[in-house]
């Protein structure tokens, strides 16, 4: 009886004087899209990480697909996934039981059509959504006359606005561009020439401190819109509607809290300005640094602040 007693304390006593456990050595893998602000974020992630002794693999996955990669267990973080456009991928993502939803990154987002204020004197009546039936050939190019050219790279992002033209009748017509990159260099060759131009602009970005213009106003965004083709002005066809706004959000895989505890408490911690994550992008995009050279710097800045996203 006392062995035993005896045996049952010294278990106790080594159980409460263990070291916790070892967290893995594997290397925490993030997501990287094909925009600027996302890479960002993605390495301040990175960065935040490394400084707190663990490993990091960063890894290119597309935006839409990209909680399909963790969910097979092919990524373990991505940094931006935004109420904008990617609704139907959470959903899809959260459905498999395989991803875990942080929490909001910070700054809110923001994504549809964008015009230069110059466009305003030859298309009486903008922001309204409703001025662009009569304003297609104020925004043609050669290659759309007499129908107004809207740029964008849905094939990519998503964002349904080839059915938005076809539900509200807009005399539009959607055009690719290969990239972003290409994307915005056309918007700044076209606003240099005061040239028409209607864009996927999204926010944050710093696009929207550097030129003046704004979004056009469609009707409001509402679930229905997407879903039930008789909400709306038109009864027979969805996406009759404005896109989304709302948060960015923070996703792990459903492993990360088992396998690396203290990175999931950073991760979920980690919270980035709007503005701040602009003027960072500005000077990758504009001023030509190198990415990592700015997540550096943001890093030394906000130590502090990441230091205690480390805490227990």
């Amino acid at each position: 009886m006392l062995k035993s007693a005896l045996l049952a304390m010294a278990v106790t006593v080594a159980a409460a004087g263990a070291a916790p456990a070892q967290e893995s050595r594997d290397p925490i893998r993030i997501a990287v899209h094909d925009w600027t602000g996302q890479q960002l974020t993605a390495r301040l992630a990175g960065g935040i990480l490394e400084r707190n002794g663990y490993r990091v693999r960063y890894v290119v996955t597309d935006y839409l697909a990209g909680l399909d990669a963790m969910a097979a267990g092919r990524v373990d973080v991505v940094t931006e996934q935004w109420d904008t456009t990617a609704q139907p991928a959470m959903r899809r993502g959260e459905a498999t039981g395989k991803v875990e939803r942080l929490g909001a990154l910070g700054p809110r987002a923001i994504e549809d059509w964008w015009y230069p204020l110059y466009m305003k004197e030859r298309c009486p009546g903008l922001p309204d959504w409703r001025a662009l039936l009569k304003c297609g050939p104020a925004f043609a190019t050669a290659d759309t006359a007499p129908k107004g050219r809207y740029l964008g790279i849905p094939g990519v992002w998503g964002g349904f606005d080839a059915e938005r033209i076809d539900a509200l009748g807009l005399p539009f017509v959607v055009v690719d561009a290969t990239n972003e990159a290409a994307m915005y260099a056309d918007l700044q060759d076209a606003y240099a020439r005061k040239a028409p131009l209607m864009v996927w602009v999204y926010s944050p970005h710093w696009i929207n401190a550097k030129f003046e213009g704004e979004w056009v106003k469609f009707p409001e965004y509402e679930p229905a819109c997407y879903a039930d083709p008789k909400w709306g002005i038109n009864p027979d066809k969805a996406y009759d509607c404005g896109k989304p706004s709302g948060e960015i959000w923070k996703y792990a895989g459903v492993d990360v809290a088992r396998k690396w505890p203290k990175a999931h408490r950073i991760l979920t911690r980690l919270r980035i300005d709007g503005p701040e994550l602009e003027r960072m992008s500005a000077a990758v995009d504009v001023e030509r640094r190198p990415l990592p050279e700015v997540a550096a710097e943001w890093l030394a800045a906000h130590e502090s602040e990441w230091r205690a996203w480390s805490a227990p």
